[in-house]
């Protein structure tokens, strides 16, 4: 595959990283880099008299084209081929529009500029929930090491997150953990210690779900050496906890069980604000859709 990777620059240091982070991942996979910068000039806020909007158009668009040559200028010894470009857009349209075709879109976790609180904000959600490709969210510093951690929900959406996470621990030579989370139905309400449950016989149907999610993965990637775990606990702590020492998370756009709602709550804002690794959302196939 020749698609490109897509990343956000803002001028930011966190745009930065992100750029590197992409660049060791287009020359893993041997593929273009593409450096999108998207602005929109502001209706209001300066005086019509002393500047004009063209003005302000080319002073927008020369700051971005002078952020774009220095993070292409940054990773120039990694990927040959560097593409980049300047949009009139919004941020979020714009990088929704750039995913049409590439293998990932990626977004630092603080921004500048008109990338301004994208992470916090609705664009990083807007581009996980209507981009065509897979979101990163890159923290840094990112470690180098250690295991690909894989986020398994139980639902089908989730498994084009699950072929993710095998091509993504074969690539890199590194081992798998794929983690199941699940918490009783009604922890923390008054009728929890009303219903009797066999725990034991539940966690027994986790680790079977969970392994009929990995069913046939593990033949299509016999390199990839896999540590199952079946937790019971929310999954956001779960997440959190397992990318400790992680050098990648990798979940589904869409979840249900412990990871409903997982672009759409809390849960994505704990993932992008405390994961100690990058974070990759991946949305469903398109068949899927």
């Amino acid at each position: 595959m020749s698609d490109p990777i897509v990343v956000g620059v803002d001028g930011s240091q966190s745009a930065l990283t992100a750029v590197r982070w992409a660049a060791e991942e287009a020359a893993r996979h041997r593929v273009p880099l593409a450096l999108v910068h998207a602005y929109l000039v502001p209706e209001r806020g300066y005086p019509d008299v002393v500047v004009s909007s063209g003005q302000v158009r080319e002073a927008f668009e020369e700051q971005g084209r002078q952020w774009l040559e220095t993070a292409a200028a940054s990773v120039r010894d990694l990927v040959p081929d560097v593409r980049t470009s300047v949009v009139a857009a919004q941020p979020a349209a714009a990088m929704i529009a750039a995913s049409e075709g590439a293998r990932l879109v990626v977004l630092g976790s603080r921004g500048l500029g008109g990338f301004l609180g994208l992470v916090v904000g609705s664009v990083a959600v807007a581009v996980a929930t209507h981009g065509r490709s897979p979101l990163v969210v890159v923290r840094g510093p990112y470690p180098a090491t250690g295991p690909v951690v894989l986020g398994v929900d139980g639902s089908p959406a989730g498994e084009a997150a699950i072929g993710q996470a095998f091509e993504a621990a074969s690539v890199r030579g590194a081992p798998l953990t794929a983690l199941l989370a699940w918490t009783p139905l009604l922890a923390g309400t008054p009728y929890a210690d009303k219903v009797r449950v066999h725990w034991a016989e539940v966690e027994e149907q986790q680790r079977q779900l969970l392994a009929q999610r990995l069913a046939g993965w593990q033949e299509e990637y016999p390199d990839v050496v896999v540590d199952r775990r079946v937790v019971r606990e929310r999954a956001t702590k779960a997440l959190i906890d397992a990318s400790r020492g992680a050098q990648l998370l990798v979940v589904g756009s869409r979840g249900r069980g412990g990871f409903a709602g997982l672009l759409l709550g809390s849960t994505s804002q704990a993932l992008v604000h405390h994961a100690s690794c990058p974070l990759v959302v991946v949305r469903p196939d398109r068949s899927a859709d």
